[in-house]
């Protein structure tokens, strides 16, 4: 495995997916190929310092990454997921996407107070599915150290909104 792979060259745009107007990056070819994905992962592996307890996951993108991750790392994944995923008692927080709304819950048992942790993700766009991943680690009292992502839509904003929380990206689009 070789750091000079281009992982843009592993990411297509999808035009007017999942409604007309939005170009989906979509990251499957990326992870179709296992050298592109090791790399992603190693790549990602240095955006999380040390002191690091769990890399948090959203759904569902962020499960593949954040479970790579967190192997490599030697770290528990806590996942956050779409409502009436979580088996146990949850809190949840709605959100606002760049085409619609829509609500996280993680488990109310899922961090302790203190538990340092980076949130992972596919993409970053206008922010609000990471703030809202941010809102709900706050609120079991996890404390976040950084967001990382493979892709960032730098024109949407969602770096400022995620402020002052420390966003890393892999591929940046403007």
């Amino acid at each position: 495995m070789s750091q000079a792979i281009n992982l843009r060259a592993y990411i297509r745009d999808v035009p007017d997916f999942p409604k007309p107007g939005i170009v989906f990056k979509d990251i499957t070819p990326l992870l179709a190929d296992g050298d592109a994905f090791s790399a992603a992962i190693s790549e990602l592996s240095c955006f999380v310092p040390q002191g690091v307890d769990a890399v948090v996951g959203i759904e569902s993108r962020g499960f593949i990454f954040g479970a790579a991750l967190a192997q490599q790392l030697g770290l528990g994944m806590v996942p956050v997921r779409k409502p009436g995923k979580l088996p146990a008692d949850v809190h949840g927080v709605d959100y606002e996407l760049e085409y619609g709304m829509d609500r996280l819950e993680i488990h109310r048992d899922a961090l302790s107070k203190g538990h340092r942790v980076v949130i992972v993700d596919d993409l970053l766009a206008t922010g609000g599915t990471a703030m809202a991943a941010i809102k709900l680690v706050r609120r079991v009292g996890g404390e976040i150290i950084g967001a990382a992502f493979v892709v960032e839509l730098n024109a949407l904003g969602g770096r400022e909104r995620l402020a002052p929380v420390k966003v890393s990206s892999l591929v940046q689009y403007d």
